[in-house]
């Protein structure tokens, strides 16, 4: 089978909705319904991956045509079992529910919305194909209003599929084994270019949701200028659906108590909030994450009455940045985080709200104020506790380790970027765009490539800063001289020079100094650390153990003292901020234990002294 020619006949990244993405909040004219929970899942044969689709599995019950076993969505559906085959799984997976409809919504659209699902999928409503989207980390939605059943049962039918080629976002191959002595015919094997584990599934909340027939398509929000007595706020509303014209748009601004505070009509304009409570990251202000609220609403001008409500949640926060840092509301940043995963036991990559939340309560503990979301974009649900708890965020595409430059893979690269920005562009939060990590970018070829992507960032939001995080050498690296802000990660004394920590200080001062002198940039390092096994410990300390780990920091530390003093470092971020699941290898044993915390979110030695670290910094 010719894994790139069978995907392109049945995935068009076309089938996205073209406008917005908003969230499906509930409010006077909306109503959701979560399907969530348990669905029928099944997994095509390793040599017959067509099957589903040659047999209709979308047009009948799951368990007519194939053995199907309960699976939680949402969830990884290689975390879930005890079987091995579905743990390794490549190809196509099948999940199915019924459902019903509230009467009511006859008269409403009806949408259904994806949050992520990783990294192919086919979506069937009632047998019938509604929508597909390639790209495993961002939500799809489509409207389907005219596939349901009122007052009878409705079925849902996902066709998913986790095979990731030299044209996918992230990367990998489709490699068969030839060698007859050793892999029977026809055996092959899924490889790619990053060092986590690729999670696959429906991974994020289904969430159907019912709106007026006009309704509120997309919001964007910026905050154009600040001081203390005055901030200024620039909305742009679009709509979507039938007679817009009939409808007038007002915009409303409510404080944290619900007080309205500021208001203008009109599709898009400008409103200016008194004595505005400004959006601050933790240990800048006293006023940590502070949220408004504006409310957008129809008017229906020839009937006089109200149409679409839609509220979001907002901060008033602005943004600078030039050679020497990036600034919130006129005031240096400082980064000190981590890198992270979503990656939670029992759940893979899936959402689960009580790691979530466990995870803001111990980045507070150790008194982090950022994260970068290394290496794909992270739940909404996630991003909206780092909106109200004050949390920066470096927001990552999945574009891990891009070895090839062509054409091919600058359109998939693209059309992420956009999903992401047009997702996130109103957080707060988010305050640097991260294309991707360690590419090869030392070829000549991508200097093109990464000109044409930061181009593309910069004419969606020109409100961010754009990086990406680098591991070439300066000498040899073309992609930073496009960047507003430059990140790298670096392991000395563990992957160079491996237990040598009386090098780390000098290697990494050298190195960051640099890559500021080549591009009077701005850096950050937002990778270093160690692997440490958890209740491992020698002295004097070697490699894997907890000892080794803390040794390894304080160097760093010297480090970054040395190169915050001369302005050239503006954040650290140790990786990482717990252990997670990996490929399995023989040089990572059951993972990356580089975490600070372990896997079940318990703390290494390296926490504490990684806590007082960033209790001492400002």
């Amino acid at each position: 089978m010719h894994w790139r020619i069978f995907f392109a006949t049945v995935i068009c990244v076309n089938g996205i909705h073209a406008s917005g993405i908003l969230y499906p909040r509930p409010s006077e004219s909306r109503e959701t319904l979560t399907l969530d929970g348990i669905w029928k899942f099944a997994i095509a044969n390793r040599t017959e991956q067509n099957k589903g689709f040659k047999d209709k599995w979308y047009a009948a019950p799951l368990h007519h045509n194939v053995e199907v076993i309960d699976m939680p969505v949402p969830s990884s559906y290689n975390d879930i079992t005890q079987d091995a085959n579905i743990r390794d799984h490549i190809g196509w997976a099948w999940y199915q529910r019924d459902f019903f409809l509230p009467k009511s919504w006859k008269s409403q659209q009806v949408s259904i919305r994806f949050g992520s699902v990783n990294y192919y999928a086919v979506v069937w409503i009632n047998g019938v194909e509604v929508t597909n989207h390639s790209g495993g980390y961002l939500p799809f939605e489509v409207k389907i209003t005219e596939h349901l059943k009122f007052g009878h049962l409705n079925w849902i039918t996902v066709a998913v599929n986790n095979t990731l080629t030299p044209w996918t976002i992230p990367q990998g191959k489709i490699v068969y084994h030839n060698d007859s002595q050793r892999y029977p015919a026809g055996y092959y094997e899924q490889q790619y270019n990053f060092d986590f584990f690729n999670f696959a599934g429906i991974h994020r909340p289904v969430i159907l949701s019912a709106t007026p027939k006009t309704y509120i398509d997309d919001i964007t929000i910026n905050t154009t200028s600040v001081t203390d007595s005055l901030g200024v706020i620039f909305y742009s509303v679009e709509l979507g659906g039938s007679k817009i014209a009939a409808y007038s748009v007002i915009a409303e601004i409510y404080d944290a108590q619900h007080r309205l505070v500021a208001q203008a009509k009109g599709l898009k304009g400008e409103i200016s909030i008194n004595n505005p409570n400004l959006w601050w990251p933790r240990g800048m202000n006293e006023s940590v994450g502070y949220l408004y609220t504006l409310k957008i609403q129809l008017w229906n001008d020839a009937k006089n009455v109200e149409g679409d409500i839609y509220r979001l949640p907002f901060g008033v926060r602005f943004i600078e940045w030039n050679s020497t840092g990036v600034y919130i509301n006129g005031k240096s940043v400082y980064f000190k985080g981590f890198g992270r995963h979503e990656d939670a036991i029992l759940r893979g990559r899936g959402l689960d709200l009580v790691t979530l939340t466990k995870d803001y309560n111990l980045m507070r503990w150790i008194e982090a104020n950022s994260f970068r979301t290394s290496h794909y974009p992270y739940s909404e649900e996630l991003m909206d506790l780092a909106d109200q708890q004050g949390f920066l965020v470096i927001d990552e595409v999945p574009a891990v380790g891009l070895d090839n430059f062509d054409d091919e893979l600058l359109e998939a690269h693209m059309q992420t970027l956009k999903e992401l920005v047009q997702r996130d562009k109103n957080r707060p939060a988010v305050v640097m765009w991260s294309i991707g990590n360690e590419p090869q970018s030392q070829k000549q070829v991508s200097a093109h490539y990464f000109d044409t992507i930061v181009k593309l960032v910069h004419r969606l939001d020109s409100s961010r800063p754009v990086t990406l995080v680098l591991n070439k050498p300066s000498s040899q690296d073309v992609a930073a001289q496009f960047l507003d802000v430059i990140c790298i990660n670096r392991y000395f004394g563990w992957y160079s020079d491996t237990g040598h920590s009386e090098l780390i200080t000098y290697q990494m001062i050298k190195e960051v100094t640099a890559w500021h002198e080549k591009h009077l940039k701005p850096v950050v390092v937002t990778e270093y650390g160690a692997g440490a096994l958890a209740g491992l410990h020698t002295d004097p300390p070697v490699v894997w153990t907890e000892d080794y780990q803390v040794v390894l920091m304080e160097q760093n530390f010297k480090a970054f003292d040395q190169l915050r003093e001369m302005g050239y470092l503006i954040g650290e971020m140790i990786w990482n901020f717990a252990d997670f699941a990996t490929p399995q290898e023989y040089f990572r044993p059951t993972g990356c234990m580089k975490g600070v915390f372990t896997r079940e979110r318990q703390p290494k030695f390296a926490a504490h002294f990684l806590r007082r670290r960033y209790a001492q910094l400002t």
